[in-house]
């Protein structure tokens, strides 16, 4: 526990260099080419288009 409270700041450079390099990697993102590039999206499917006929549940009298 000693070595952690001299050596402290180790511990913040590691992620100072993590929010660094995401930076860095976000701004080789050129967002107007990948607007250009964008597939289409598949349309949408609706899962619950068909409802269940039968029903579980017993009924009440």
């Amino acid at each position: 526990m000693q070595w952690l409270a001299n050596h402290w700041w180790i511990m913040l450079l590691i992620p100072v260099g993590m929010i660094v390099s995401a930076v860095k990697d976000l701004r080789r993102v050129n967002l107007k080419s990948y607007l250009t590039d964008k597939s289409e999206l598949p349309p949408h499917r609706d899962n619950n288009a068909q409802w269940d006929d039968e029903d579980d549940w017993p009924k009440k009298k």
